[in-house]
């Protein structure tokens, strides 16, 4: 009788065991998933990689490999349009060379996935802007949210020395480009930091999108993984400018 109390009671230990161990493995798991999704948010989804690959191509004007990150990204489920405001913003910061180049030859992608009964999803349009009298105080206030400073007179710099590229800035680009909402700041930022990521000569401007990205909402690891891709597609060279850029930029903010 004895032994079988003891026998009796050793089952329960052993299953109160097994429960409990089944217990630390479910939250085991679940610590696990909870890790690895705020690690996807830190990580790069595939409409953002392959428009990196898709704004650095059409920076150096290498048409062969856009068509084929244009291919990946419409597979990916970016929209026509999503494409086509990358491609526009493209000019401001390439030049319209570059810019109409990369449109015609995502035209020529569009009608060959046509022909091989490929439907891609348009997109939304862009929102109708509202008129203003006064463009260059709206890219004046977007350039503000962006970098997350007030802009004090007088002005310094080129801005001072040839005042006209000031307005152009404020008006084409931050007020006529950034109004349009197909993309949103931390979007266009991306874009903006992919294209300059690519391209020679252009550290001050890559730095001060870097900093306006990370305002944004583009996080650390985002950037970092980008670096990688410009390793991938454009070269070794030009990723580490983008991690050294992106020190110096986090330093500036610990000693801000």
């Amino acid at each position: 009788m004895l032994r079988q109390i003891n026998n009796s009671q050793k089952k329960r230990e052993a299953n109160n065991f097994g429960k409990l161990l089944l217990v630390i493995l479910l939250l085991n798991i679940n610590i696990m998933i909870a890790q690895d999704k705020n690690t996807n948010s830190n990580n790069l989804n595939a409409h953002q990689q392959s428009m990196a690959g898709i704004a650095a191509f059409s920076a150096v004007g290498n048409m062969q490999q856009l068509k084929t990150e244009l291919n990946t990204g419409l597979d990916s489920g970016l929209t026509i349009n999503e494409i086509k405001e990358a491609l526009v913003q493209l000019y401001a910061y390439c030049g319209f060379p570059r810019s109409l180049n990369a449109i015609n030859a995502f035209m020529e992608v569009l009608e060959k996935r046509k022909a091989d009964g490929i439907t891609d999803l348009q997109g939304r349009e862009a929102s109708p802007i509202k008129a203003v009298n006064d463009q260059y105080r709206v890219g004046k206030e977007t350039l503000q949210k962006l970098t997350g400073r007030e802009e004090k007179e007088p002005k310094t710099g080129a801005n001072a020395f040839a005042p006209v590229i000031d307005v152009f800035l404020k008006e084409h680009l931050f007020a006529a480009i950034f109004s349009r909402d197909v993309l949103n700041y931390r979007q266009r930022e991306f874009v903006t930091i992919s294209i300059l990521a690519a391209m020679s000569g252009v550290e001050p401007q890559l730095q001060a999108h870097i900093s306006m990205g990370l305002n944004t909402g583009i996080t650390e690891n985002q950037i970092i993984e980008l670096s990688t891709i410009i390793e991938k597609k454009i070269g070794k060279e030009q990723a580490e400018i983008v991690k050294s850029l992106l020190k110096k930029v986090i330093q500036n903010n610990k000693n801000n």
